[in-house]
């Protein structure tokens, strides 16, 4: 293999950039040339590239965001986008193609290998956290630690007032970031989509810890939890509590900024990893995270199954320490 393409796909998220790094520098390690795809998908069918090389990435391991850009293209959706884009790759001498997204952008990458036999590798690469076969994806501990940050300051307001926060954290329809957000901020609640019912039992643990004199309660929102997110949760709760309230939706803050230490580390790892797979002729995978290790998994299995149990722990225990 001499030359292999890289794209970041969907919704943006620190780390991605530490990613490209790690894929191109690995690359040219192998003698293998790296070319970007602008902007995801949509790049790659209109053929917007850039050359990457060592230098082109250097300085960018700290940078939010995605230097070379994404997007979500619905040309891509049809056959004849996908026909497109495989015959971009071949016209560029693209032999492989390294896609960094969520599990939609892997679909996509699926159908390409499957319809056109485009050798593809994926990388996580979403703040939601929501990819089966990996602990972590890419950006999700920094919009974790943002979130936490914000939380944090937020609670000062809530001690100083009485006031009950609802705060709502990004996820789509996972709950895994709002799980994480709600444990290591110490949140009073937590609302999520993965579990019903759960507006009267947190209800009632606010207003038992009302009348025990607690002035200070966050409530974790997962957008998707409700149609109106936070300030229809917000609607339909406060009747129950009896207490002043106020909504705070953190929205996209949570994508941007730099990448923590952790972020870095497992897109690097990872980022090497895809291209360590190209570049041995193992095609169909993600490299993805389990137990502090690299793995691979099957992009088949990826797009199969949903990420939830250890999810669903980190629940159990946020709701068992809420209060």
């Amino acid at each position: 293999m001499k030359r292999i393409g890289v794209l970041t796909s969907g919704g943006d998220g620190p780390g991605m950039n530490a990613a490209v790094r790690a894929v191109v520098r690995t690359a040219t390690k192998h003698g293998i040339s790296v070319v970007a795809y602008l902007d995801g998908y949509s790049g790659l069918v209109e053929g917007r590239t850039r050359e990457l090389d060592d230098r082109a990435v250097g300085s960018q391991i700290q940078r939010g965001g995605t230097f070379i850009g994404t997007s979500r293209c619905a040309e891509f959706r049809e056959p004849s986008g996908r026909a497109q884009a495989a015959a971009q790759l071949r016209a560029d001498g693209s032999e492989g193609l390294v896609v960094i997204g969520g599990d939609g952008s892997f679909r996509g990458a699926l159908l390409l290998q499957e319809e056109h036999g485009v050798a593809v590798t994926g990388l996580p690469g979403t703040i939601d956290n929501d990819v089966f076969g990996t602990d972590e994806s890419i950006g999700f501990d920094t919009a974790l630690n943002t979130a936490v940050e914000a939380i944090d300051r937020i609670r000062d307001t809530s001690e100083s007032t009485g006031t009950l926060f609802f705060v709502e954290v990004m996820g789509r329809g996972s709950g895994a970031l709002a799980m994480h957000v709600a444990l290591a901020a110490g949140a009073a609640g937590i609302l999520v989509p993965e579990e019903e019912h759960e507006m009267e039992r947190v209800a009632g643990r606010i207003r038992s810890s009302i009348s025990r004199g607690k002035r200070s309660h966050i409530i974790v929102v997962a957008e998707g939890e409700a149609a109106g997110g936070a300030f229809t949760v917000a609607e339909s709760m406060a009747p129950l509590l009896g207490c002043p309230h106020r909504v705070a939706i953190l929205g996209h803050v949570q994508r941007g900024g730099r990448p923590t230490a952790r972020d870095r580390i497992i897109a690097s790892m990872m980022g090497a990893q895809a291209v360590e797979a190209l570049a041995a002729g193992r095609t169909g995978v993600m490299a993805g995270m389990s137990r502090g290790a690299v793995v691979e998994v099957p992009l088949t299995d990826v797009v199969a199954y949903a990420h939830a149990a250890a999810n669903l722990d980190v629940l159990r225990l946020a709701q068992s320490l809420a209060g």
